[in-house]
């Protein structure tokens, strides 16, 4: 289980596959220097809920990994971060499984 640091040390943790397509989502946005909301929900074992963050460029952000091996990246489900991103709304981080239903047809 990976964790992603926003802000002043505020954890939250996923699962390091998707923390990784997160990872790349997040990068190719503040690249563009493109300020967003990042959404999930959180588990019934976490607690349960939804979580959304501001993401910036001026805020700090940190990705740690469990894991010392990058997993393999589906582009399908990368695309579909990336398309989430662009709604009023923000990115949903959805799993693997989810995400051709939030492409467009």
């Amino acid at each position: 289980m990976g964790k992603l640091v926003y802000g002043a040390g505020q954890e939250y943790d996923l699962d390091d596959r998707v923390l990784t397509h997160v990872k790349l989502a997040i990068v190719a946005k503040l690249r563009r220097h493109e300020s967003f909301l990042l959404n999930w929900d959180v588990p019934v074992e976490q607690g349960s809920g939804r979580v959304s963050l501001w993401i910036s460029r001026e805020v700090p952000l940190v990705f740690q990994f469990s894991g010392s091996r990058p997993p393999a990246i589906n582009t399908v489900w990368l695309e579909a971060l990336m398309h989430t991103s662009q709604r009023t709304g923000g990115m949903v981080v959805m799993s693997e499984e989810e995400a051709e239903r939030h492409l467009p047809e």
